[in-house]
């Protein structure tokens, strides 16, 4: 029993697997974090009427 609990504690196979679906996960929710950031921006970039880019768009 004592050796199986030995085995079990320096066992680090699944750890590595955890570990790796964690930094999958943060840089999932980044980019997804990234992506809208960008949407934003640019929606705001684009619906100031006011805007100099705006015009320049419209004018042509």
């Amino acid at each position: 029993m004592k050796t199986l609990l030995r085995r079990f504690v320096k066992d680090e196979t699944g750890a590595t697997v955890v570990e790796y679906g964690v930094i999958v996960t943060v840089l999932s929710l980044v980019i997804v974090g990234g992506v809208g950031q960008a949407m934003n921006a640019l929606q705001w970039l684009f619906s100031d009427n006011g805007s100099r880019l705006a015009n320049a768009f419209a004018a042509h």
